[in-house]
Order: structure tokens, then sequence, then C-alpha cells
């Protein structure tokens, strides 16, 4: 009814969307409304008052801006005495930026890939970050001057892919744009942001599923294909495309998106390869072949087998190990996908299968946190979970920190934590991960207790597999009338105040 009227009363101003407000969907946050001068009016219409100067959006930018200068003050100490070892695991205040300027050349002007010389053990787009940003330092030398200098350009950069993050977080579903409050003041970002570049192919993919979402799947494949060439991860995405893409029949979807990846990953890689091929299957040689990584599951049994005499694993039995875990973790995440009452969303099914390489992974690093933060703002916002969630990072990052005091440098006993008590701190953020995956997956077998799905919502992170009718299910259990797939309501442009796009709400 409301395309036909469209059709016809084209001069008409398109109706406008109100803004999902967190104080009045999540229990959690409206006990704190006080803090803030109480709760909304009833009669207030955010996204269809103006709110002049302090648009969603620039108050985003401005808590991103905030969190990162707290980031940079916990880096403070090694800002102002150098990162050295082990002064800079108790100072908690490690970066790889001035690890890797000194230890891989960079700073002497070594480029990775273009210096045949060179080994870096990280994707291509990674490499060529930060060979470049070395270079725009001034100077010569690998003095702490210039070792800061590089550090404050790259932490520069990174709070630039930050605030890209959570624009585009906030973007993907324009009803609730607040979600990406908590990409802009995560406590684990905060905490590990700075860490290494991470944040970048963080930054990709959140591009990538922003056009995803907005029903361009070639552009998005070009971003999650250039996110592949910075951090493996974000490839994991097409797993939850091809999973909605087999629910909905819509396989041109996944096609599409698959092939602009994989083109886009080419461009970058084939002249790499052909330039210097040794440098380049580097990075796949050093995963292959390294024992597990620090925090990794793999690396707390090591630990507790070389206590108690325990048979200990090799990097050969971990990758299998590992491998053959994930493919059984992904195989039921695709069962729940076909099988579930309703189609889940597509930020739910992402969420879930970069949680399970997380958790099966042979390395697990304080930033790999960064992966987790927007899919989780998208597929769960949920303020409590998420807090304690991160609370259970916080807890993690300290304790790897006062471990590898010891472990790596042989530093003070009275700075250092005790194994059992870092590998409860590892199990510790296992457990609260795994705890999100379990509530991600009962919101996709019981959309009623999904909050994105309020008011007869679909999926605004899905694009074409919006309001899709089923194709292929499993019948695995019979559902309830009410939750069966409901025919998705008509898109409809706001007009936001700002002048910016509107927001894809639905009229319900």
């Amino acid at each position: 009814m409301l395309e036909a009227m469209q059709e016809t009363q084209p001069h008409r101003q398109a109706k406008r969307a109100r803004f999902v407000i967190p104080s009045r969907s999540d229990s959690f946050l409206a006990k704190f409304t006080d803090v803030a001068g109480g709760p909304l009016g009833s009669h207030s219409a955010p996204g269809a008052v103006s709110p002049g100067f302090f648009t969603v959006e620039r108050v985003l930018i401005i808590f991103t801006i905030i969190a990162a200068l707290l980031g940079v003050l916990i880096k403070g100490y090694c800002r102002a005495n150098g990162w050295e070892t082990p002064t800079h695991f108790y100072a908690t205040c490690y970066s790889d930026f001035p690890e890797l300027f000194r230890s891989r050349g960079l700073g002497e002007g070594v480029v990775p890939f273009f210096d045949r010389e060179g080994l870096f053990e990280y994707p291509v787009i990674m490499g060529l970050i930060a060979g470049v940003t070395a270079l725009m330092v001034p100077g010569s030398g690998l003095d702490l001057e210039r070792t800061r200098g590089y550090f404050d350009l790259n932490a520069t950069l990174v709070v630039a892919a930050w605030i890209v993050t959570v624009i585009a977080t906030a973007r993907i579903n324009r009803r609730r744009p607040w979600d990406a409050a908590m990409v802009a003041l995560a406590p684990g970002i905060v905490l590990s942001g700075f860490i290494n570049w991470d944040m970048w192919a963080v930054a990709l993919l959140a591009v990538g599923m922003y056009f995803f979402a907005r029903e361009k799947p070639a552009l998005a494949g070009v971003f999650i294909g250039l996110g592949t060439a910075t951090k493996l991860y974000p490839v994991l995405i097409l797993g939850a495309v091809l999973v909605l893409a087999l629910r909905s029949g819509k396989l041109r979807a996944f096609f599409v998106t698959a092939g602009a990846a994989a083109a886009s990953w080419l461009v970058v890689n084939v002249p790499i390869a052909l330039m210097n091929f040794e440098g380049w299957r580097y990075f796949f040689e050093f995963t292959q072949d390294r024992p597990a990584g620090f925090s990794s599951p793999w690396f707390a049994y090591n630990l507790v087998a070389e206590r108690l005499r325990w048979v200990q694993l090799g990097p050969e039995t971990i990758n299998s190990l590992a491998l053959y875990l994930f493919v059984a973790v992904c195989a039921l995440i695709a069962l729940l996908g076909i099988s579930a009452p309703r189609r889940p969303r597509m930020a739910q099914l992402v969420f879930l299968i970069v949680a399970a390489f997380i958790l099966t992974n042979k390395v697990y690093s304080p930033q790999f946190v960064l992966w987790l933060v927007p899919l989780l703002a998208l597929a769960r916002p949920r303020w409590r979970d998420f807090l304690l969630w991160q609370a259970a990072e916080a807890l993690h990052w300290g304790a790897v920190w006062m471990f590898l005091g010891q472990y790596t440098s042989g530093g003070s006993a009275q700075n250092n934590l005790d194994m059992p008590y870092y590998v409860l701190a590892v199990f510790l953020h296992m457990a609260a991960t795994a705890y999100l995956m379990a509530r991600v997956a009962i919101d996709i077998w019981d959309p009623r207790q999904d909050p994105v799905r309020t008011g007869r919502i679909d999926d605004p992170h899905g694009g074409v597999f919006d309001g899709a009718r089923d194709w292929l299910r499993l019948d695995l259990a019979r559902p309830s009338e009410s939750l069966l797939p409901w025919r998705s309501a008509p898109k409809v442009t706001a007009t936001l105040p700002d002048g910016s796009e509107g927001a894809d709400g639905r009229d319900g």
C-alpha cells in the first residue's frame, strides 16, 4: 500500500522513522537515566526532531575521541619512557607498533614485501601500512623520539579507522544508531585498540557490511576482500552469506559478494606474490608452523600439561584439532541457520562464526576482541551482556601482561601472575564469549527474544535477504505461529534533520 502511495503521490514527504532509544528498549540502561537527566519523554521523536549540532553521529564521534584519548593515556608510561622489556608488560602499555618498528627493520627504511631481506608475519595490506607509516616518520635511527612518533602516527590512523567503524555500524541499522555507542566506548577497544593494526580490518569489514545492508553486494565484496588482505578473519562473513543465500534461494548475492571479495584480494596479493613470492608466503608459513599462541586454549592446555607432566600438543596436532573443531562448530551454526523457525539475521551468523574462530584458533591476542565488538553491537545490542563480556576481557587483558612479564622476560616475582591464575583468566574470557554465542543462538531459535526484531522488523543488516521468503529450511521442530517468517513491510526512507539519507524503517 505504501509503495502504491509513493508511486501515485511522489510529492508527499517520505515517512520519518523514529530511532530506537536504548534507555527505553534496554532495561539495564533504563536504570541509569537519572545520571543524564531522567528518561526520555514519551512524546519526544528522535530522528524526527532536529537535535541541532549534536546529531547522533557527531555524538558518537565525540564518544570515540574521548575513548581514544583514554586509550592513549594508558600507553603514557611507555610513550614517556620507551617500550622496553619487561616494563612495557608491567606498565600494561605494550604495543606491536614500536616493537616491530625496531625488530623488523621498519625504522631503518625496510618496507615489507618490497625488501627481500625483511620478512613480515602479517598479510599484505597490514605490512604495507606498517612500512609506509615508518617512512613518514622524520629523522633516522631507532631512538625514543622516532619510536614514539611511529606509535603516535599509527595510533592516530587507528582512531580514524575506529571512527569509520562506529559510523558504519550506526548506519547499517538506521533505526538503532545508538547501538554503535558500544563500539565507540568499548573498554576492550580502549585497552587493546593500539596494540596492532587490527582496527583497519575491522573498519573494512564494517564498511563491507554497510554496503551489503544497502543491497550493494559487489561493493561489499570489494571491502571484504580488502579486509581479508589486511587480516584473514573478514572472509568468514562469506559463510554467513552462503547460509542465508541457501535458505532464501538468493544465491546470486553470495556469488557476487564472494566473486568481488576474491577479485579485490587477488588485486592486492598477486602483484606482491609475483614480485616477492618468498616474502608473500612467509605469513602463511609462519601461521602454519608457529606453536600455540598466548591465551589460546591450546597454549593454556600446554601450560597445564607441562606442570602436570601430561603430553603436550605440537603445532601440527594443534592445527588439525583447531581446524576440525572450527569446521564442526561452523556446521552446527549452518544447521541452526537452515533449521531455525525464522531466517537468522546476517549479523547474528557473522558473530557466531567469528566467535567460533576466535575460540578454536591456535592464537588469541588481546586485540582480537576488536573483531567482535561491532558484530555484537549488531547481533545482540544488550548492554548488560556487553559489559559483563568486556569485564571478562579486561581481566584477561591485565592477566596476560602480568604473565608475559615473567614468561618471556624473567621479570621480578612480585610483578608476576602465576600460571594457574593466568589460565583461569583465559578460560574466563572464553566462557564469556561462549555465553554470548549461546545468547545469540537462543535469539535465532526464538526471535521473540531478539532485541532487534521488534515492530515487525526482519533483518536491517541483510540487504537482499531482508524480508525474503524461505527457499530451503530443515523442519527440525514445528514453530509456533508467532515464530513463522513475517512478510517484510515496505522500506521507508526517512529524512534526517542533518540532511543525511534517512533510516530504513519498517511500517509496522
